[in-house]
């Protein structure tokens, strides 16, 4: 483990057990990238794209509801759409009352899912780190519990969840490939591999907040733009992610907004998976060859969000 960190395997394992009532065991589906017109070859999808709120989300914002106490102001997050859906999907089910603040660059698709789940909803500011700000000035004036989208061990601990689900279903693969925004959900699964197998992180051109991360050492801002803005475009990683990252994250691979576009299109297209952008980054680094695994590697992608219309594509 990260010198320091209190995201362990073991905490993530004692989790597990106690929000499973609440969350999906997502499927696996192999593929052969010769059905995508590329050279052969056996990637294992992750459909994390079907859990409840149609992202991983989910597993952080159950962790969050169930191991901190819940004020009667209810709770408050701030989010591009994925973690607003999951907290408020999550408040749902356990009866608590929800407020979230999404900036206006979040697609209708998920505005009307957070909505669905009986939220209160509040749109403003042009990128994440405003809704973010507002959130917190509302946690202030009403005592709500503010759930961090990435930056709170809580939520780490969830994500890393999957990390233990992966594993149980995919105990053979080498390589996994997670898309990263502020890297709660690559911080997860990377505090429970704890470098048994090879992590590496893919990032918008738009966004590279990990990769601009690793090159000055820690955490700095980055660019917020790009097609995967709504999920994968916070200011700068988490400061609590990114020793875990230093430590077990191999690398960080860039893909451009028009791979993002081609994976999902390809994703829809070919296995009738929906995937949103950010959903897509981690395929569209083997669909456009930049990944390219060693010969025998054995190779995993997590599609790891669905909030899209595939109208669209």
């Amino acid at each position: 483990m990260a010198q320091g960190s209190t995201v362990t395997r073991e905490r993530i394992a004692a989790m597990e057990p106690r929000i499973r009532p609440y969350i999906r065991h997502t499927p696996v589906l192999r593929v052969d990238m010769a059905d995508f017109d590329r050279p052969p070859l056996a990637v294992d999808l992750k459909l994390e794209c079907l859990q409840h709120s149609g992202s991983f989300k989910a597993r952080g914002a159950f962790t969050n509801l169930l191991e901190r106490p819940v004020p009667k102001a209810g709770v408050v997050a701030a989010s591009g759409g994925n973690h607003g859906a999951a907290v408020a999907y999550a408040a749902m089910r356990l009866g608590h009352k929800a407020t979230i603040f999404v900036p206006e660059v979040s697609p209708q698709a998920k505005l009307d899912l957070i909505r669905s789940y009986g939220a209160d909803l509040v749109v403003g500011g042009a990128r994440y780190a405003e809704a973010l700000a507002a959130s917190e000035r509302f946690a202030q004036e009403t005592g709500a519990l503010q759930i961090h989208a990435f930056n709170q061990e809580e939520t780490l601990v969830g994500q890393g969840t999957l990390g233990l689900e992966i594993e149980n279903d995919l105990p053979e693969i080498d390589t996994l490939l997670v898309a990263v925004g502020g890297g709660g959900l690559i911080g997860g699964i990377a505090a429970w591999y704890a470098g048994r197998i090879r992590i590496i992180a893919i990032e918008p051109e738009g966004a590279p907040t990990l990769h601009r991360a690793f090159e000055a050492g820690h955490p700095v801002d980055a660019p917020a733009e790009g097609i995967a803005a709504d999920s994968l475009a916070p200011k700068r990683v988490g400061e609590l992610m990114f020793p875990i990252a230093e430590a077990f994250v191999e690398r960080s691979i860039l893909v451009s907004d028009d791979d993002i576009i081609a994976a999902q299109k390809a994703l829809w297209n070919r296995v009738r998976i929906i995937a949103e952008p950010g959903g897509a980054a981690a395929f569209a680094a083997i669909l456009s060859g930049r990944h390219t695994p060693a010969p025998g590697e054995r190779v995993a992608a997590l599609i790891c969000g669905a909030n899209a219309n595939p109208a669209n594509f």
